[in-house]
């Protein structure tokens, strides 16, 4: 399985209409898409959640591994990248994640190779009905979509997904700059889809210490499941666990800190975040051996997503719901895609490797929305454009 070539296209990929978080609206997400060619035609795919690592690929990795062995990833990874805690030691998490979207692409072209899904590879299915959560939060108007722009509304929407998808399953953002706008969506969807709704929120490190705790009681009276990044350092997160039952999770996969802390309760990854997913795979199982949950974030095209679901399926250890914002992705560069969870789960694809079909169509047209517009903003600020907010909020 030689390799042929490699090429890396950045894309956009819009959301229907932009949420409000910590640094104010996001209207879509910036990956690259990562294709993998062996001599004999075989195409693997792969996917990085940041533009940067497009040109790291073409520019460096891709001349670096055409011609090796397609099925060598510890071969690859030895030419890619350098000593694991020297890579990280500088910071250089786009070179990690760059190599981690080949890998992906590698493990995709093993399936397709020995026509097996994915999950086969990694030992099989532990369940073939992978959970995730509805998103929600406040939203500005789309170009076809009317946004959710009190709690009321918020409430609404989900009442709405309830109804239509079965969803019971909700993960939120928590990170208004007066609390108590966040604090009444939570009361008001616990009102309106009472006890049995499961209610997880994310505030991307947006609150004071202090603030959190005045949050902490209602919330837990609110009965949330999970609290993800309510302070600014997991040193604070430690501080905040007196006074709070809510577990918490984050974005910091820094397990050895975790297990010294006794904080966060869990992580919330992506595969090629950890540099592929044979890394990922590892540090699934050390923290299981920790008792640290793992669950991976959203925000990803269909191939990313698939990645997630072939994950999932293989290992037991993730047993809470994935986050998604697959409702809000109106497109995706896949012919499948996008995934539609219905009653909290999306079956995980049965086709060989990833089980997914790139669309052309798509991404050339997501690419040239890159190239035309640039990469989405995730820190525009509609209050104060041409600023960056200042954390905390409060």
């Amino acid at each position: 399985m030689k390799i042929r070539g490699i090429r890396a296209t950045p894309i956009n990929l819009r959301l229907e209409a932009p949420y409000g978080w910590v640094f104010g609206e996001l209207d879509g997400f910036s990956q690259t898409i990562v294709e993998v060619e062996t001599e004999d035609g075989l195409i693997g795919l792969g996917e990085a959640p940041t533009p940067a690592a497009a040109a790291i690929i073409n520019d460096v990795l891709a001349q670096r591994l055409v011609g090796r062995d397609a099925f060598d990833i510890a071969g690859a990874e030895h030419v890619c990248l350098p000593f694991w805690t020297g890579v990280q030691s500088i910071n250089d998490r786009t070179r990690i994640m760059a190599f981690g979207a080949i890998e992906m692409a590698f493990w995709d072209l093993r399936g397709k190779a020995w026509n097996q899904p994915l999950y086969q590879l990694l030992g099989g299915a532990v369940r073939k009905d992978i959970p995730f959560t509805d998103y929600f939060s406040l939203r500005g108007d789309g170009p076809t979509v009317k946004g959710e722009t009190t709690p009321e509304e918020v409430a609404d929407y989900c009442v709405e997904l309830h109804e239509t998808y079965g969803t019971t399953f909700f993960e939120g953002k928590f990170s208004t700059q007066d609390p108590k706008v966040s604090l009444r969506m939570v009361e008001l969807i616990r009102r309106k889809l009472g006890d049995d709704a499961m209610i997880r929120i994310d505030s991307n490190q947006a609150y004071s210490l202090s603030t959190a705790r005045r949050l902490a009681r209602p919330l837990e009276d609110l009965g949330v499941r999970n609290w993800e990044d309510p302070v600014a350092t997991i040193e604070e997160m430690r501080e905040l666990r007196r006074h709070c039952s809510i577990p918490f999770s984050t974005h910091n996969i820094d397990i050895a800190r975790a297990m010294d802390l006794k904080v966060p309760d869990a992580f919330v990854g992506n595969p090629t975040a950890h540099g592929g997913i044979g890394r990922m795979l590892r540090f699934v199982g050390a923290c299981e051996h920790a008792g640290i949950d793992f669950w991976c974030y959203s925000g990803d095209s269909g191939i990313g997503s698939a990645a997630y679901l072939h994950l999932c399926a293989a290992l037991g250890w993730i047993r809470e719901p994935n986050q998604s914002l697959f409702r809000m992705q109106p497109t995706d560069i896949t012919e499948e895609g996008p995934f539609s969870p219905r009653n909290n789960v999306v079956r995980v694809p049965e086709g060989p490797g990833l089980g997914i079909t790139l669309s052309r169509e798509n991404l050339a047209a997501c690419h040239r929305d890159f190239t035309e517009n640039g990469p989405c903003n995730k820190y525009h600020d509609p209050a104060e454009p041409g600023t960056y907010r200042r954390l905390p909020l409060n």
